[in-house]
């Protein structure tokens, strides 16, 4: 992929991300801990963006090990 479309990608995806979110109960809601951590690991909405983000780190790591491998040899 080229430069220049991979930014417009990136861009399109970042414009159209606020059309993909909706608020659960839960948000804003300070009775029930809306706003701590447990919050997005112990409702079903978030269990998406958590294994997401999971994902991308365990890659991130793997290709930064394999990048480190190869400039050692």
């Amino acid at each position: 992929m080229q430069k220049g479309s991979f930014y417009k990608l990136l861009s399109g995806f970042i414009l159209l991300t606020p059309f993909t979110v909706n608020a659960h109960p839960g948000h804003g809601d300070h009775t029930h801990d809306g706003f701590s951590v447990i919050h997005y690991f112990t409702e079903p909405e978030h269990i998406a963006v958590v294994v997401a983000v999971l994902v991308t780190v365990v890659i991130a790591l793997m290709v930064r090990r394999q990048n480190a491998r190869k400039k050692m040899s």
